[in-house]
């Protein structure tokens, strides 16, 4: 049962000689009336629809009270507003604001809220792959796997002649018991290591994975799908992979050069790369004595490791001089790539390409941070899974709200959490009648303008 809260008047401290009073008869009233804007989203995009479409619902139609789009809907932008356990949808469930985005102001049955509580998403966080004799509400991994890429090719007015995908492995620490629970040496605790595939700031896959594993096992699997799923729609389109070292592999090289298409990945240094560079250190270190500042010069080799690889590969290396550093003044780095020197020179290559895969890390960490991706404490690996797919299509929404919204406004750049903080967390009185919702949101809403616009871009 809901709480009933008094109304009985607290008094505060006096202001220019009045008292200063509150109560919580304020009627209809929403901290969140920036769903409005997410609804907005949805149906430019069609994500929630297209999302639920991925499970299956065995439940007797004559005894739903909730259907499987408006569950789906409701977890999505949940997490979107930033309500990241199941058990804030107790409170959520008779929210205008939120039931007005989903469309379900009423319930369908005297007694009942509008939107559906813990117990009953619970039952979607947890469904089955397939369908299941005791779980009336299963899913369908590969459909929700082809759907991130879906809505990425589907951004797209017209296919782009070149497009890159950042790979990379991130730690999501546990604290219980979880299945696929393994201790990571190098990030010092129990984790998972999911991993994350995007475009630019497109999501295209978010795989949950166990901890004792190489950081590119099953890289080439995934990527394989998406490849074949893009050139499908985009049969021209040249493919670009891009990641740090811990993907630089001879199968997933050889794949890539299988069916053409290009990767620039970060190759990890040992002595016989930096005796292959010396002279070149040599150089930057007498320009860093020379000018007191760092100095670095490029070089660009055929290059094959003694065993793992199969043919000779273009590596190009930085030398770098660093000054003040002692004994770690040397900071050699090395990429390698099947990108041709003819296309890109070694500078280019490094400094431009390759450095610019550091923004996929900003992604990830909306997705984590902002979005609770890392909110994996469910006892199985497929509900956990589950918990990632939903906080990645929470970031698909936001990410399509920046995008097709707030481009040239102060917010064109804002992370997600910016985004929530910015627009959506907006205080509102809701009043109902006849012909109408009106939303009456706070005069003093700082972002009215960018408000403005973003709803005018949505709705036209």
């Amino acid at each position: 049962m809901p709480t009933e809260c008094s109304l009985k008047s607290m008094v505060f401290a006096r202001v220019e000689g009045r008292d200063v009073v509150a109560d919580f008869g304020g009627g209809a009233i929403t901290s969140d009336a920036g769903a409005l804007l997410l609804g907005a989203t949805d149906r430019a995009i069609g994500l929630v629809e297209r999302f639920a479409a991925c499970f299956s619902d065995g439940r007797t139609p004559g005894r739903v009270s909730h259907d499987l789009s408006t569950l789906v809907g409701q977890r999505v932008f949940g997490i979107a507003l930033g309500y990241e356990d199941l058990v804030d949808h107790d409170d959520l469930r008779r929210d205008p604001a939120l039931g007005a985005a989903l469309g379900r102001l009423e319930a369908r049955r005297p007694g009942l809220a509008p939107l559906a509580g813990k117990s009953t998403l619970n039952r979607l966080e947890h469904a089955p792959a397939g369908t299941d004799r005791y779980r009336r509400i299963g899913h369908d991994p590969a459909a929700i796997e082809a759907l991130f890429v879906d809505l990425f090719l589907d951004a797209h007015a017209k296919a782009p002649a070149r497009i890159t995908l950042d790979l990379d492995a991130t730690d999501d620490p546990i604290h219980g018991h979880q299945e696929g629970r393994f201790f990571h040496g190098y990030y010092d605790c129990h984790c998972y290591l999911p991993l994350y595939i995007f475009c630019g700031d497109h999501l295209l896959a978010a795989k949950l994975r166990r901890s004792n594993i190489d950081a590119s096992a099953g890289a080439t699997e995934e990527i394989a799908r998406i490849v074949e799923r893009i050139r499908a729609r985009w049969p021209r389109v040249k493919i670009l992979l891009r990641a740090d070292s811990g993907f630089a592999r001879e199968a997933l090289m050889a794949w890539c050069e299988a069916i053409k298409v290009d990767f620039l990945f970060g190759l990890a240094r040992n002595a016989r790369l930096v005796e292959h560079i010396h002279i070149d250190l040599a150089w930057a270190e007498d320009d860093a004595e020379r000018t007191g500042r760092s100095a670095r010069r490029f070089a660009d080799f055929r290059w094959r490791t003694r065993n793992s690889w199969s043919r000779r590969r273009r590596v190009v290396a930085k030398a770098e001089w660093m000054p003040g550093r002692g004994e770690a003044d040397a900071n050699p780095r090395f990429v390698v790539t099947s990108l041709p020197a003819t296309e890109i020179g070694a500078r280019a290559l490094y400094e431009r390409l390759y450095c610019a895969r550091g923004d996929m890390e900003n992604r990830i960490k909306e997705c984590q941070l902002d979005l609770f991706a890392d909110r994996t404490s469910a006892a199985t690996m497929r509900a956990n899974q589950l918990r990632l797919w939903f906080a990645s299509m929470a970031y698909v929404l936001i990410a399509a709200l920046r995008r097709r919204a707030l481009a040239h406004t102060r917010l064109e750049r804002a992370t997600c959490g910016t985004i929530r903080l910015r627009l959506l967390k907006i205080g509102a009185q809701v009043t109902r009648s006849v012909r109408r919702v009106r939303v009456a949101m706070a005069s003093a809403c700082p972002c009215a303008d960018v408000f403005a616009i973003a709803h005018t871009r949505l709705c036209r």
